[in-house]
């Protein structure tokens, strides 16, 4: 009786948090005005994260994949940022790479980032990925996971 409980228990709880999350994406010092008057190629590149799953068991393994779509190489901001993704679980991990400098219509904006992040404690999270240029956060998108306390002998 206790197993076929908790089994349902189980089941509509997946069922509540199994609803997709979606991705949300903004940019940081977009100027729609400008940007909505121009061509498709001469656009703004948007950002985009990913995670898959977006729901898991502790410890959750999760893939998180940041994508810059549409735009142009020929925005400078965006070739070699220093990446930030801030986990919603107080930790964040920071990188930067060493460039060649920028030479319009020769250098090529990186478009994709996909990273792994293990969750180890159940709860919601709400996952930051950061592109900046020294201080200033030039594009930034969020997604959310959920991560369910893990084994059969979790109190509920």
């Amino acid at each position: 009786m206790k197993k076929l409980r908790w089994v349902l228990v189980a089941a509509i709880t997946s069922l509540a948090i199994a609803v997709p999350t979606g991705v949300v994406g903004q940019q940081a010092g977009d100027k729609p005005a400008n940007d909505a008057a121009k061509p498709d190629s001469a656009k703004r590149p948007r950002l985009s994260l990913r995670a898959h799953p977006t729901v898991g068991v502790a410890p959750a393994r999760i893939v998180l994949t940041a994508e810059l779509v549409g735009g142009t190489d020929d925005f400078e901001e965006y070739y070699c940022p220093s990446i930030e993704w801030d986990w919603g679980d107080d930790t964040v991990s920071e990188s930067t790479v060493d460039c060649e400098p920028f030479e319009s219509g020769k250098s090529e904006i990186k478009r994709r980032f996909t990273v792994q992040h293990v969750f180890r404690r159940a709860g919601a999270y709400k996952v930051y990925f950061h592109m900046k240029q020294k201080a200033k956060t030039i594009a930034s998108a969020s997604a959310n996971i959920q991560v369910q306390p893990g084994g059969l002998s979790q109190p509920f």
